[in-house]
């Protein structure tokens, strides 16, 4: 997780992931993870899709929950942008029943982990949180990927063409792999 902040009294505030050293407590409920972007129609809803995919195909789909949102409510119940849709289907991913929601107050107790796809998410987020333990719940997707060279965000691609779509996907499986990777460990039951 990127950097710690100052809480009102001047001390440092320690987050959550950083309190357990990025290790998660181990607890028979499946671990939910919510990826955030801006409309949840390109990044966040890829993010989601290829996280469900890693935690299904190391064999613990029942152990892991994963959902998207925007911080917006324009796209409310649309589906997935065609080319996100099409992006996806080229790696092997199938996007067709993503629905469009927004964040709301009852996702930071619904998660264990809120994942902002960029910092104006997680700019947003922070100032939804109502409590310290809600702030702590956030993170950045890209400060899980150490092989991103410094990349923060996750660009936007709605904009762009198929091509911006694909590498934002590239980017999203290389940093959902990693962080799927630190949590996997707190998620496999006990056997």
């Amino acid at each position: 997780m990127e950097g710690s902040r100052e809480n009102p009294s001047g001390e440092e505030a320690v987050t959550a992931w950083e309190r357990h050293n990025g290790v998660v407590p181990r607890s028979d409920s499946p671990y939910r993870v919510a990826f955030v972007c801006t409309g949840n129609i390109c990044r966040s809803p890829m993010a989601e899709i290829v996280f469900r995919d890693f935690a299904e195909r190391a064999g613990l789909g029942s152990h892991v929950v994963s959902t998207s949102s925007g911080t917006g409510d324009w796209h409310v119940g649309e589906r997935a942008d065609v080319r996100t849709i099409e992006a996806l289907h080229r790696r092997g991913y199938d996007g067709e029943r993503h629905r469009a929601r927004q964040f709301t107050l009852e996702d930071f107790d619904r998660n264990d982990l809120i994942v902002a796809l960029d910092r104006s998410h997680e700019r947003i987020l922070s100032s939804w949180a109502r409590t310290p333990d809600d702030a702590d719940k956030l993170a950045l997707l890209m400060a899980f990927d150490e092989t991103a060279g410094g990349t923060v965000d996750v660009p936007d691609p709605y904009y762009a063409g198929p091509g911006m779509f694909d590498d934002v996907l590239a980017m999203i499986e290389s940093a959902s792999r990693a962080l799927f990777r630190q949590l996997e460990p707190a998620i496999r039951p006990n056997i």
